[in-house]
């Protein structure tokens, strides 16, 4: 292993999208916290989902883990699509890293964005609700987990992607909807059962309700389950991205 190579290019992605820190950063977060405002307000005295569990207190860690996955898979994604157009990826490529290193790079970068996003987020939303912690060890597998998936699925995205409007496409139709409809804003025991079954084959769900279940101890799903679905899903992206960067799709052309 290369490790003060690999350093490089996960030090070099860390620059990327810190000198830009209030779009990479601060934007999701004021986001998210006008998510929390807005459903809060008007839902706050209709819905309740678990018990002694308030609809603001529920609502955070869903928009936390949303942020945190949307934002891990932008970095990776991001970053390789802008390389690509503007053709300096040749000088990456260039450099005496294997593709597990260049894997690894990208990887660890989009996980540390998505955390540092997911955290701002819960400094900001203790501001106005408590929450109570029933176990940090959940709260950070699932996030580290998760983040690694969605910046696997950036990589991939970034790899297929030949402009910007393809990037736009993946996100807006794939990453978006399966972010919104798993479980941020409701409990998937309130859908019809037909959609609940639908729900079920969606990996998002399982990563946001585990990540809640370490903060009040509740779920809808059984969190070693939600914990081995989520991990399978990485190790399968994990070797189908080290598999296409093996062979240089569309990175050596």
């Amino acid at each position: 292993m290369n490790w003060e190579g690999m350093y490089t290019l996960f030090y070099k992605e860390l620059k990327r999208f810190g000198k830009v820190a209030l779009q990479t950063v601060m934007a999701p977060v004021v986001t998210a916290l006008l998510y929390l405002l807005v459903f809060s307000h008007v839902m706050e005295e209709h819905v309740k989902v678990y018990e002694n569990v308030s609809y603001t207190a529920f609502l955070i860690p869903g928009l936390m883990m949303m942020s945190i996955i949307q934002n891990a898979f932008a970095n990776s994604s991001s970053s390789l699509i802008q390389s690509k157009v503007t053709g300096n990826i040749i000088f990456v490529l260039l450099a005496p890293l294997s593709y597990l290193e260049f894997y690894l790079a990208f990887l660890f970068a989009s996980v540390v964005r998505g955390l540092v996003v997911g955290t701002g987020i819960f400094i900001v939303a203790m501001l106005f609700v408590s929450l109570p912690l029933h176990s940090a060890l959940w709260l950070i597998m699932f996030a580290l987990v998760s983040s690694a998936v969605l910046g696997t699925l950036g990589i991939i995205a970034g790899i297929w992607a030949e402009k910007f409007d393809h990037m736009a496409g993946f996100q807006n139709f794939i990453i978006m909807p399966l972010s919104f409809l798993s479980g941020v804003f409701y409990s998937i025991y309130s859908l019809p059962d037909f959609w609940q079954s639908v729900s079920r084959f969606n990996p998002f769900f399982y990563m946001i309700d585990g990540f809640r279940y370490g903060f009040f101890g509740v779920s809808d799903v059984a969190p070693l389950f939600s914990l081995l679905v989520v991990l399978s899903f990485w190790l399968l992206l994990a070797v189908f991205t080290l598999i296409i960067l093996k062979k240089g799709y569309k990175l050596r052309d």
